[in-house]
Parts: C-alpha cells; structure tokens; sequence
C-alpha cells in the first residue's frame, strides 16, 4: 500500500472515531448545553446561499441579498466573503431555542460545520474544540486510542494562538519500541 494510500485511509478512520465520539458524548449533552453552540455566541457558521436562503426564509435573489447586505440593510449577523455567507453573534435561524434543538439536524442543508463542531478530522489528525463544555480531551484520546488499536501513539497540541482548539495526532510506534509505548495507550 502506498503511502498516500495509508494516509487516506488512516484519515478515514480518525473521522470515524471523531464522529464516533461526537455521537456518544457531545451529541446526548446538547440538550443541557449551557451555551449551545447553535447560538453562535463565540462561533461563526459557513453557509452557503442555499442555507442561507432557507434559514433565514428569503423570497428575493441572492443578487437582491448581496445588495442588501452591501448597504448595510441585511441581517446584521450576516457577512458575505469568497462566495460564501458567515453568521455570528446571533442564534441560527434553525436553532430552535424552547426545544434546545437543531431543526434541520439529520438534513442534507445542515451546514457542515455544525456536523463537525467540536471534534472533527482534519489532514490526518483530530482536532477538538474545548469551548464545547461536553469535551473530553482524555475521554477523546481514549476513544481514539480505542478506535485505532494498539501501535499507535497520540501526541496533543494546543494552538498557541487559539489554545482551546487541541490537535490530536497520531503516530505509528515503531515495532521495536512498541511494547513499551503500546501499553500506556
């Protein structure tokens, strides 16, 4: 197998355990969230015109809303950039406040970022957003230790910058120091 090959696949199996992990601990906690992310208080939401358009239920073109925005008479949690639209600052639209839940959860137009938010794989590692109060780092490195079986080792980063988002990345243990390296994991 080539290289590549195996980083692909090892890719493809981190974003197993992230979800994995997602759906056993992050996703039972949303409902009893202090802060629940779809509030978009710390976080900014990727849409595209599409979501946009639904979300925020429009009836006009998306050139009558790029005009609107651009005179500043849009949805001021709403700012257009490379084609793409970013919310912030205010809950999203299909966060549905009294239940504490996503309406489109499960659908094709939930945006990608919400399927990822908090913990999701990215260029052969797992990166976790630790302002998610239902992160775990351990219980996550467990899970991915878990995930992945014996011969691999996880080393954590935080970004220096942005110190609550913790790179996990993992590591083939060498075949001669394995056995001690493996039974720490």
């Amino acid at each position: 197998m080539s290289p590549r090959e195996t980083r692909r696949l090892l890719a493809q199996e981190l974003a197993a355990a992230a979800a994995g992990y997602q759906d056993s601990a992050v996703i039972p906690h949303c409902p009893v969230c202090a802060k629940p992310c779809c509030r978009l208080d710390k976080l900014v939401l990727e849409l595209e015109w599409k979501q946009v358009k639904v979300f925020w239920r429009l009836d006009e073109s998306r050139k009558a809303f790029d005009r609107r925005l651009a005179a500043g008479q849009g949805p001021v949690e709403i700012r257009p950039a490379n084609g793409l639209y970013y919310a912030h600052q205010k809950a999203c639209p299909a966060y549905d406040q009294t239940a504490q839940s996503c309406r489109v959860y499960g659908q094709e137009i939930k945006p990608v970022g919400c399927s990822d938010f908090p913990v999701y794989e990215d260029q052969g590692k797992v990166v976790a957003d630790l302002r998610c109060e239902a992160v775990d780092i351990a219980a996550l490195t467990a899970w991915i230790a878990r995930s992945l079986g014996p011969g691999w080792r996880i080393v954590q980063t935080a970004d220096e910058e942005f110190p609550f988002l913790v790179t996990l990345a993992v590591k083939k243990v060498s075949a001669t120091a394995g056995a001690s390296k493996r039974s720490r994991y």
